[in-house]
């Protein structure tokens, strides 16, 4: 029960009790029901700012460990992205450079996923920046592993077709290989018999008696047959396959037609002096993707080492060329 209130009275010098009106009773309960709305509303706020409700305790020690989960599948993924990088290595300078395959372009391996904007959905959380990163990572490792599977795909059937493979690439001398002295122009920067000018030979020079039988050096199909008054007279071209394409130029007889195929050791044709040529000789060439090479590094099958080395060093001779 509430205590009962006394004012002090200066005209009767004496405490008089005070009389509450129904105003003043609703003014002072009115007053108290605010004064504890307020305070309640400020223990809510202060409660629900700076303390945690067992549930949101709980749910941030999830959250917590999601992240902690998400850290350490971010570090196996980039243990799988080394050993992925590992394979795609060996595969390139190992089965391909075995194979005679070019390797697969770097800028298709590491292309980026496709898309304006794919993690959009991931945005706007706390840990955006992490579900972000793992999201990207395992999309970059998943179209590497689908481009390195396709590539052992491809790696598995040259690998089956090998030896028709080893049958197609040149590797013998053009001519026999008995008087290696009928070398006499290599590969490189020489003097032009007809313009006496110094300019690249694109090939090897084998001179020989007219009617010299000339061999294909590697199984394949014969792509072109010309009979030119200038250039290289009378000449063959043979498609090898695996980008390997041969020349046999100058020659006095052909003795096979556009289409045919041939295998190695086959007689295509004779030496001769046709076209630009100031003896009988054979221009030899071999191109490997439309690039002229050195054919002095694809007569390894018929020849032993110090032959071999006999023929470089007879190809370095500085001396006028054929043609």
């Amino acid at each position: 029960m509430a205590s009962k209130k006394y004012k002090y009275n200066t005209k009767t010098l004496s405490y008089e009790q005070i009389e509450l009106t129904a105003k003043d009773r609703l003014f002072k309960l009115v007053t108290y029901t605010l004064s504890g709305i307020v305070f309640a509303t400020l223990f809510l706020i202060v409660t629900f700012f700076f303390f945690d409700t067992p549930e949101e305790r709980q749910l941030k020690r999830e959250n917590e460990k999601l992240v902690h989960e998400y850290e350490l599948l971010n570090n196996k993924l980039e243990n799988v992205s080394k050993v992925l990088s590992n394979i795609q290595e060996r595969d390139d300078n190992i089965y391909r450079v075995i194979l005679e395959a070019e390797p697969i372009a770097d800028n298709l391996r590491k292309s980026g996923i496709g898309g304006v904007n794919r993690y959009a959905q991931l945005e706007g959380y706390n840990n955006s920046s992490i579900l972000i990163k793992t999201a990207k990572k395992l999309d970059e490792l998943t179209k590497q592993i689908y481009i390195q599977s396709k590539s052992f795909d491809e790696v598995l059937e040259m690998a089956s077709k090998k030896e028709q493979m080893l049958a197609s690439i040149p590797s013998i001398m053009p001519l026999k290989s008995e008087d290696l002295k009928r070398i006499s122009s290599g590969f490189g920067i020489r003097m032009h018999p007809i313009l006496k000018i110094r300019k690249m030979h694109e090939g090897q020079d084998f001179t020989a008696p007219t009617g010299t039988q000339i061999f294909a050096t590697g199984s394949g199909t014969v792509s072109k047959v010309e009979k030119r008054r200038f250039g290289f007279g009378f000449h063959v071209i043979v498609d090898h396959g695996y980008g390997y394409k041969t020349i046999y130029a100058h020659m006095s007889r052909i003795n096979i037609r556009k289409g045919q195929k041939v295998n190695r050791g086959d007689v295509l044709g004779l030496v001769g002096s046709t076209g630009s040529s100031t003896a009988p000789h054979l221009h030899y060439e071999v191109l490997k993707n439309g690039v002229k090479i050195d054919p002095v590094n694809y007569y390894y099958q018929d020849l032993s080492p110090d032959q071999f080395q006999q023929i470089i060093d007879l190809s370095d001779q500085p001396i006028q060329s054929f043609d």
